[in-house]
């Protein structure tokens, strides 16, 4: 299934001026996002007579976590858009880092999602299912309680878009990824958010996506990461870059789960030394 093409922003012509006005337009706070654990604004940015809505997140605005004591979670989050730009799959909103009114920051593309049908409050992405079986179309991932000691079995779509995302996510070493960070865009993309947990030199993964666990990888999630594998040597630009971002410990254990994904050829599994499901898991 090939990604539906990518149109960066209204009055933007490629993803290179998408990043340049996020990078050095003028933003101005509309309000905030309650709901987030950090400090999440939403931002109108302009430059050159464009514009164009987009979040932003100050660095002062994260809450401290014990076991990401390196670095910050805004640079963690820009490192994930270049991993996604990378493999040419283009799942996470165009990131930069910048400053902003309040100090330094990650400023993404803020991405209008499709609203949920009443009939399926999950979207069409994930689901509930009074079953054993997920059904055609649905890959399982695990039983959970909906109340008065009632389970049904958690599910998720089948969608190849999903799929690249579990891949990314393995790579980028993702533990803490939700049913609300998945974002269907109208126009047929997948787009998926909050990165900042992400980049541990410790296997991490947490993620609703565990349909895939111990299947044979694609051939195209091989050849992206054959491809990645080679971004990633010294003196390669995205390893540059990644190294202004993220730690070398933490760059070197990047190389290395591509490495292991590329010798096994398989999705991995949970590891059983850390919850494989994050919680809330929506």
């Amino acid at each position: 299934m090939p990604a539906p093409e990518r149109l960066p922003a209204p009055g933007v012509t490629d993803m290179g001026e998408l990043e340049e006005l996020l990078a050095k337009g003028e933003l101005t706070v509309i309000g905030r996002i309650r709901e987030a654990s950090n400090a999440v604004l939403l931002c109108s940015v302009t430059y050159g007579g464009v514009s164009a809505d987009c979040v932003y997140k100050p660095v002062k605005g994260e809450r401290p976590l014990w076991d990401f004591p390196d670095g910050n979670l805004a640079r963690r989050e820009v490192a994930a858009y270049l991993i996604s730009e990378a493999t040419g799959w283009g799942l996470v909103p165009a990131t930069v880092l910048r400053d902003g009114p309040y100090g330094e920051g990650m400023v993404q593309r803020w991405i209008e999602a499709e609203r949920p049908d009443e009939e399926a409050p999950l979207g069409a992405l994930l689901g509930l299912v009074d079953a054993e079986e997920a059904g055609e179309g649905w890959k399982a991932v695990a039983l959970a309680e909906v109340g008065e000691g009632r389970t049904a079995l958690l599910v998720h779509a089948d969608d190849p878009r999903l799929r690249r995302l579990a891949v990314l996510d393995a790579v980028i070493n993702n533990g803490d990824r939700k049913g609300g960070h998945l974002l269907p865009a109208p126009d047929g993309r997948l787009y998926a958010i909050d990165h900042g947990v992400t980049f541990h030199t410790e296997d991490k993964l947490r993620t609703l996506l565990w349909g895939w666990a111990g299947e044979p990888l694609t051939g195209e999630a091989r050849e992206v990461l054959a491809a990645l594998a080679a971004g990633l040597a010294d003196g390669a630009p995205l390893a540059t870059r990644l190294a202004e971002l993220i730690t070398p410990v933490e760059l070197a254990a990047v190389r290395a789960r591509v490495e292991h994904l590329l010798r096994t050829g398989t999705h991995p599994e949970p590891s059983g030394q850390w919850p494989a499901i994050p919680w809330p898991p929506v």
